[in-house]
């Protein structure tokens, strides 16, 4: 594909064209005010970035779905296309070019994609994709996906068949980007399409027996419409299939919930803003709540047993979440109305993401509700701590908290560790030594780690810090790593700890199959190392003022206080100190104008600041 400006479908041409025209009555809001446009079947919305992106679907009436999906529409994003893998990409965009491709998706949350063989991931979505297979295939060519052979990728309606509905352009991009995260996400996985005869909530619930029917392991539904008092029947008639993955996007308009995703036996999937700096394997992410994702207390279904957030008696959304914000979205292949590349975002990626972690977990117990899993396995989620999604008075029902919340639930995937039964533990793993009070850059004495019960063949312990800057080594003078080996017949091993960051990092001992360990160290600042100023520049009229403070920190950067009152003075002479006190000091410029230096003396330590004087 070239690089220019591609065309799009007709509601998103003409929601171009609506901004173009200033046709709106109030100005293009910002994602963060969740605003949200209408312009015929377009709902246009703007990122804080000058991002424009667009509802793929209409909104729908009562007993009817729209689809999750949204739609980059800005000339940044409609000019851009991914790097294919092994060429080099913008270092100046998100992921790939501006988008993330199953590189970075896998990389943010530490999926080892092996898994999955033989096992089906159903796609649920209304209306037919004429291109559904061409476009899957062109994906998976660009990425370097092993082409779906011969059993890998199926379609049928909603009765098993292949006399397909109607098409659809806008639920034909909510299918290809849905094809395209399974594909992502679990490429040995089998995929299987099933089209509804259109977007009622009955025919789409019929559509999701039919997947289960066929085999599925897991189904996902990355579509929604208002509550409405039938939903606990249409929940049982059409969601609760023990034993099969269901999972359902949480809604894009913000605070507020949604059906099929307050249905009790479903994982409602919430939705994330994800900065993942690259494509290695590993997770290099921040992460917070989206402020688009659909979340609340449900009007009408009951509390499942595992959910047990306090400020909700009924169903509380969500139950986990993935990235859905069309600002760090998703690179799609569609050809229905579309000419190739776009950029997707909402809980329509999420949806099909967890979908398919489920199947790299492996086939759920036969008579499991898979949506319990996460919720016994939480430390294999990263938790979202930041982000809202609406007006709620501040509760976690609308704003991201350490634990549950309502946006991002218990979290994202951090393997696909929390998405199948629960494993009992061969062991456990425990500090035997105290914890310890360090100093920043040197050192802990001996640490050591137990493994009870002894083991019978070596045990591989990975040591971890909630410290970005610990490190840990086998012995008194190194090599660093942090990777401990538990010999035959042994109780345990020794390890050392050194951080560079002064506070109190976790440390946490874990093993496949054993239960962790965790342990709080203590790490203070070295000794003074240098003298900082604030601000270091500043820039006042003749005869003005301005309060210059100064702080002392160690070799590292850790705050260290300062024991003595620093000595100031100016080269050259613009001016003069007063109010000195402590670590501050207030600058008068007199009647020179110039540059020069502010120096604060403490010992042998020198902090300086420029300042200007001018008219």
């Amino acid at each position: 594909m070239g690089r220019g400006t591609r065309p799009l479908g007709l509601a998103v041409a003409a929601a171009l064209a609506a901004v173009g025209a200033g046709a709106f009555s109030a100005p293009v809001m910002a994602r963060s005010d969740n605003a949200t446009l209408q312009s015929g079947v377009a709902r246009v919305h703007q990122g804080n970035g000058g991002e424009l992106d667009v509802n793929a679907c209409p909104a729908a009436p009562r007993g009817f779905a729209s689809c999750s999906a949204h739609v980059r529409i800005d000339a940044r994003a409609r000019s851009a296309t991914p790097a294919r893998p092994g060429t080099t990409a913008s270092p100046n965009a998100i992921g790939n070019n501006g988008g993330y491709d199953p590189a970075y998706l896998r990389s943010a949350y530490n999926l080892n994609v092996s898994g999955g063989s033989g096992l089906t991931v159903a796609i649920v979505d209304a209306y037919d994709d004429p291109n559904a297979a061409a476009n899957l295939a062109s994906y998976r060519s660009y990425f370097g996906i092993p082409a779906c052979g011969t059993g890998c990728f199926t379609k049928v309606n909603q009765r098993g068949g292949t006399t397909y509905p109607a098409a659809d352009t806008g639920w034909s991009e909510e299918i290809s980007l849905d094809l395209d995260m399974v594909s992502a996400i679990c490429p040995n996985c089998h995929i299987l399409l099933v089209e509804a005869d259109d977007n009622s909530l009955a025919n789409l619930g019929a559509a999701v027996n039919e997947a289960v029917a066929l085999g599925a392991v897991a189904v996902s539904n990355s579509y929604g419409g208002g509550e409405y008092s039938g939903e606990t029947a249409d929940s049982a008639s059409y969601y609760n299939h023990p034993g099969v993955a269901i999972t359902a996007s949480s809604g894009d308009s913000g605070y507020g919930v949604e059906f099929p995703a307050a249905s009790g036996t479903v994982t409602a999937v919430g939705g994330t803003t994800l900065n993942q700096a690259t494509n290695t394997g590993t997770r290099n992410a921040t992460e917070t709540a989206w402020s688009g994702a659909g979340s609340g207390c449900s009007a009408f279904v009951g509390k499942p047993t595992w959910q047990k957030d306090s400020g909700c008696s009924n169903r509380t959304v969500a139950d986990v979440s993935a990235v859905a914000d069309p600002n760090t979205g998703v690179w799609v292949y569609d050809t229905y109305g579309q000419s190739g590349w776009l950029v997707f975002g909402g809980t329509s990626v999420a949806s099909p993401i967890v979908a398919s972690v489920y199947a790299l977990a492996g086939r759920p117990g036969s008579g499991d509700t898979p949506a319990s899993y996460p919720y016994a396995q939480t430390s294999a989620l990263f938790d979202i701590l930041s982000g809202s999604n609406g007006s709620c008075g501040g509760s976690y029902l609308c704003t991201a908290a350490a634990g549950y919340d309502g946006p991002t639930g218990l979290g994202t995937p951090n393997n696909s560790a929390a998405f199948g039964p629960a494993q009992p533990a061969l062991g456990a793993l425990s500090f035997t030594s105290a914890a310890q009070t360090l100093t920043a850059g040197q050192a802990s004495g001996a640490m050591s780690v137990a493994v009870s019960p002894a083991p019978a063949s070596p045990i591989s312990v990975s040591l971890s810090s909630s410290s970005a800057k610990g490190l840990f080594a086998t012995s008194a003078s190194g090599p660093w790593s942090s990777t401990l080996t538990v010999p035959v017949g042994s109780g345990g091993a020794s390890f050392y700890y050194e951080d560079t960051a002064a506070g109190s990092p976790v440390l946490t001992a874990a093993s496949s199959g054993y239960s962790s360990a965790t342990q709080t160290e203590k790490v203070n600042a070295g000794a003074l190392a240098r003298v900082v100023l604030s601000p270091a520049s500043a820039s006042i009229a003749r005869r003005g003022r301005v309060v210059f403070t100064a702080s002392g920190q160690d070799a590292y950067g850790n705050a260290v206080a300062l024991t003595t009152t620093p000595s100031w003075s100016v080269s050259p002479a613009l001016g003069t100190f007063s109010n000195i006190s402590g670590g501050s000091a207030t600058f008068t410029a007199g009647s020179s104008t110039g540059s020069g230096t502010i120096t604060a003396t403490v010992g042998s330590l020198k902090g300086t600041a420029s300042i200007t004087v001018h008219r």
